[in-house]
């Protein structure tokens, strides 16, 4: 008996590209649901993989873009596309691929896909240079590390992760995805995130470099005091003009805190 045209081919991951393919039709229906495809707003799919999410989101938006870096897969893609939609195969590493330009000038984009998880924070950060290009996200990640994207202040998992995504975005974990749901099973579990970009800046950033920097010595030596971590990057001086204790430690800061220390001088050198 012949494959039944929608039935998910069974070709091996390969371990290069980090693939571990969805299979769950419960977990599928839940992500499509999430993401809420429409026939006005573009949309593209990263990792479409063997077409788990390709072909629910491509019914229910008429038209679909992915991005896929093995291209032994694209072909199987675009012929089982056929009559669902118009699909539109890009074949690129999503590390090189400008989003803005594949956006085009005031035009803008909805992303979706299943990340490999290898490459997941550098492109986070890559992604969201588009800034303005992007209406929304949805990826699903490790889960270890959605925890870290939308933590709290004063939690275990609030890091350097979490403030500098807070520049760019609102960050709302969704819901879990167990190893399960995927051939072959992967040795972590994973959550979906929903990014919503920012339609303004939430706090300013005098110099995005020094903020990045304030941020990467506070959380290198997070059990350390603020005083000691942030040694020769914040004077006393500093501490004092913004009014934050530099008796405490990074992880009790909130973004716009470290914005606020970034924003003083910084102490002339030794």
């Amino acid at each position: 008996m012949g494959e039944q045209k929608g039935a998910l081919p069974r070709g091996p991951a390969r371990k290069r590209f980090g693939q571990h393919f969805l299979h769950d039709p419960g977990v599928i229906a839940r992500i499509v649901e999430a993401i809420d495809p429409d026939r006005e707003r573009r949309l593209i799919e990263i990792g479409p993989g063997h077409g788990a999410l390709t072909f629910p989101l491509l019914e229910r938006a008429g038209r679909l873009e992915v991005i896929e870096i093995d291209r032994d897969l694209i072909p199987g893609l675009i012929e089982r596309a056929a009559g669902r939609g118009e699909l539109i195969a890009h074949e690129a590493d999503v590390l090189k691929v400008d989003f803005a330009s594949l956006a085009g000038p005031g035009r803008t984009l909805r992303l979706c896909g299943n990340l490999p998880y290898n490459i997941s924070t550098p492109f986070l950060f890559h992604v969201l240079a588009a800034g303005a290009s992007l209406i929304d996200m949805h990826f699903m990640l490790q889960r270890e590390v959605v925890a870290r994207m939308a933590a709290r202040p004063d939690t275990g998992e609030y890091g350097r992760l979490t403030v500098m995504l807070a520049v760019h975005c609102e960050v709302e974990h969704l819901f879990d995805v167990g190893p399960g749901a995927f051939r072959p099973p992967p040795a972590v579990h994973s959550s979906i995130v929903r990014l919503l970009p920012h339609a303004s800046p939430p706090f300013p950033i005098a110099d995005s470099a020094r903020f990045a920097q304030v941020v990467a010595r506070a959380f290198g030596q997070r059990r350390k005091t603020l005083r000691n971590s942030l040694k020769h990057v914040v004077d006393a001086a500093g501490f004092e003009a913004t009014g934050i204790d530099a008796g405490r430690r990074a992880e009790t800061l909130s973004p716009e805190e470290f914005a606020r220390l970034a924003a003083t001088p910084a102490p002339a050198p030794l």
